[in-house]
This record gives structure tokens, sequence and C-alpha cells, in this order.
């Protein structure tokens, strides 16, 4: 089977497994209550148990049509005061309500969104100078981070984030090309990119990453060469090359699109080995799903290592078993408890002013459940796993038995391996792992294309 007819078999449904079980398979519901004792649960055992903060910031300027995030879009930059505070409020239930956390070593902090420079400089310091003040942070793993987009960050912004003690910025570009930028309402020409890559590295930033997108309306295999020989030229350290994920019937801007607009199986997956091969070419390394790394970045070392973590912040190079997520619709984890905040933006300001957690929805993990979640972890990260038992193992191979006859996937014993041939279809392959999603099949559209 070649594979345009591999792709054509496989693009089916299927999760990106930042988490398991993923979110449309929370069950119980566990109160604030319950997750602080969790988290309360976590330090008691071990206080010195590794920890990062992601904080949300979800205000734009503009609404980019192909965005999957939790957004808010505004022009009142009032908004900064009062989110602030909002955040800050959370910060200080969390501070209270876990004695321990301010001893345990804080080793990552991220801010995504949004857009996080929205904020002014002086507004970015407001925000994170009472976090950092009041965390123990770790000086030999810290590592601060943030998406920037090129056309509302400053110099002024980034000094106040190296003094902060930020190393890593991620921009958002997504495509080079003019007229891709004009359909999904994100006009970003090169010279910004360029520049703001250039003011990163000359400021003393350690690494420098580009997200990319294939599969947006206009995208064709000269114009995507084109968007990968320049990001190329731009040298970034790592690239992230996502998949559109087009979930209308989750974002309304997805709506100003139809499928017909956009490239889809084969001609879209072609986009990706397009880029791929001419990254691979150039000397960067892929990393689990849609991600790339130059030998010298720190995500490559901990790929080599076997320390790759993968979490609702994407691939990162090191692993905390805590993540405590600040902001509107932000996710936590423990290792037996998710939780994510509401995503509603007054109803979330209203609840940490009152001094609660702002519970929206979570999950306690059961034994199975932990259990797989380390193999899904395992395999999205390094691409093998060494299964449980044999029964398992039987149960895999039965499972996966047509990705195995199509040199997908192998098996020497307990091991499962994605074979080279397989790459495309690192998804589908790590379904086989995720037996909440097997037993209960989801009736409705839940998740996006797995090519």
């Amino acid at each position: 089977m070649n594979t345009t007819e591999l792709l054509a078999k496989y693009d089916v449904p299927a999760p990106r497994y930042t988490s398991y079980p993923t979110v449309p398979y929370w069950t119980d519901d566990p109160t604030s209550g319950q997750w602080l004792a969790e988290l309360n649960k976590t330090f008691d055992s071990n206080p010195q148990t590794g920890w990062s903060i992601y904080i949300h910031i979800p205000f734009c300027e503009s609404l980019c049509t192909f965005c999957g995030c939790n957004t808010f879009i505004t022009r009142n930059h009032k908004n900064e005061t009062t989110y602030t505070a909002a955040i800050h409020s959370e910060w200080e239930t969390y501070l209270s309500s876990v004695p321990l956390l301010k001893e345990a070593p804080l080793r990552q902090i991220h801010l995504g969104g949004g857009t996080p420079t929205f904020y002014s400089p002086e507004n970015l310091r407001l925000l994170l100078q009472p976090i950092l003040d009041g965390a123990q942070i770790d000086p030999a793993w810290f590592e601060g981070s943030i998406e920037v987009g090129p056309r509302s960050t400053t110099s002024e912004q980034l000094q106040t984030l190296l003094e902060l003690g930020f190393q890593r910025i991620s921009m958002g570009v997504q495509d080079f090309n003019p007229e891709v930028q004009r359909l999904v309402n994100r006009i970003q020409p090169y010279e910004m990119t360029r520049n703001l890559t250039l003011l990163a590295r000359q400021m003393g930033f350690e690494s420098v990453n580009y997200d990319l997108i294939y599969g947006l309306p206009a995208q064709t295999e000269d114009s995507f060469r084109q968007t990968a020989e320049t990001t190329i030229a731009l040298r970034p350290d790592r690239i992230a090359l996502y998949s559109f994920a087009f979930v209308p019937w989750i974002k309304k801007a997805h709506r100003l699109f139809t499928e017909d607009d956009l490239p889809k199986g084969a001609e879209k997956r072609a986009l990706y080995e397009l880029a791929r091969e001419m990254f691979l070419q150039e000397g960067y390394v892929e990393l689990g799903l849609d991600h790339f790394s130059l030998p010298t970045d720190t995500l490559y070392e901990a790929y080599e290592a076997g320390n790759l973590h993968r979490n609702f912040m994407g691939y990162t190079d090191q692993r905390t078993e805590v993540m405590i997520g600040l902001g509107v619709s932000s996710i936590s984890e423990a290792p037996t408890c998710f939780h994510q905040n509401e995503k509603g933006l007054n109803e979330y300001k209203r609840r940490v002013l009152a001094g609660e957690v702002p519970t929206l929805r979570g999950h306690l993990l059961n034994e199975e459940d932990r259990l797989h979640r380390e193999q899904i972890l395992q395999f999205m990260t390094q691409q093998v796993v060494v299964l449980n038992d044999d029964a398992q193992t039987a149960d895999a191979r039965d499972y996966l038995g047509e990705l195995l006859n199509d040199g997908l996937v192998k098996f020497e014993g307990r091991r499962m391996e994605l074979t080279e041939r397989g790459r495309p279809f690192l998804r589908n392959a790590a379904m086989a792992l995720d037996m909440r999603l097997r037993r209960h099949k989801p009736q409705t559209r839940t998740f996006s294309q797995a090519v």
C-alpha cells in the first residue's frame, strides 16, 4: 500500500494526547476541595516535588481565524490590570491552600495565550514579579518561556522578560505567505518575524522557536516550500509544525472556511512531508509528534537522554509532577488529578476574587488511568513503549493488526514501537493504549483528524 492509500485509510479522528485520559473522557468532576487535597497529598509525600506554572493570557487585538485557543478579542488594555488582580488572587489562594507549595522547587513557568505580549512591559513585570517572589525557584533547572506575537512584541517587553529570568520565546509564525496570512487574518510581514528573531538573539535569549501550521487555506506545495525555506534561513532552535485542527463544531471562527477550502488527506500531509524533508536536510531532528529541534537545543538533549516530556504545554525538556494553571480556562495536573479553570472570563474573575479555586471540571485518575498515562507519555515522546504484560501485548497487537500488517508498528516481545514508515500515524497507534476511548467510542465529532 502506498503512502497516499495509507493516509486515506488512517486519516480518522484521533486525540493528540497532551493528557491521558483526554479531556472528553474526564469523569468524577472533582470539587475544588478534592483538587487541593490531591495537590497537598503530592507535596506531603515529597516536599521537594518539582513543579511548574502555566499562565493563560486570553487577550488578542484581532481574531486569527485558524485559532483553537480560548481567547478574548479586545483593544482595551485596561484588561491587563483587572486580569492581573484576578491572577494574583488565584495565586494567593493556592499559596494559602497548599502550604508546601512555596517551599517546593519551581522549575518552569510558561505564558501562553491568546497573546501574552498584549501586556505592556510594566504590566508583565507587575503580573510576574509577585508570583516569582512567592515561589522557590530551582536555579539548576528553572526555565521561563513565553509565546510572543511578532506583531506586538517590543524590545522593552523582551528586556523585562530577560530580567525576570526568561530564556525562551516561541513565535506564532504559522505561514510566511501573504495570501495565507490574509485568509487567516494574521498579516505579519517576513521582516517583522526576522527582526524579532534577530533582536531576541542579540539580547541573549537561549532558544527562539517557531510555530508553523500546515493545512491552512490557500497553502500549496510551492507556497509551503517557500515558508520552509524562509524558516530554515532564520534558523529557529525549535520548530513546531502543527496540523491545522479543523473543528468548526467547537470553534466558530473555523466556520469561515469550508473543508473544500483546505488541503486535506494526502494533499495536506504532503505539505508536512515536504517541510520535514527540508528540515532534516538542514540538520534538524524530528521529535515526537510534529516537532523539530536543532541538536544544540535542550529539547533534543532531553530526547536523547530519554527525558522528553509532554503535557498541556506541549513537549518540554523536563518533567514536573505538578503543573498549576493560572488564568481563565487553564489546566492543571498532579500525579492523581487533572483540573481545569472556568472558561468564561467574567465568571473566572468573579470566583477567584471571591477567594475560590475556579473549578470547571477535572478528573481523578484511577490505577489503570495512571498506568496508561505513563505508557502513552512514553510512546508519544519516544515512539516506543514496553507493555505491562502478555495480555496487554496481545490486546495491542490485535487492535493494531492493520497497522502491523502495513508496517507502521512492530512488536518485539512486549516492546511496541512505531516504525519510520509509521511516523505519520503516531496518534493512530497510541489509541491502542487508550482504553477509555476504546470502551466508549465518541458518538459525535470530538477529535481532529489524525493526519
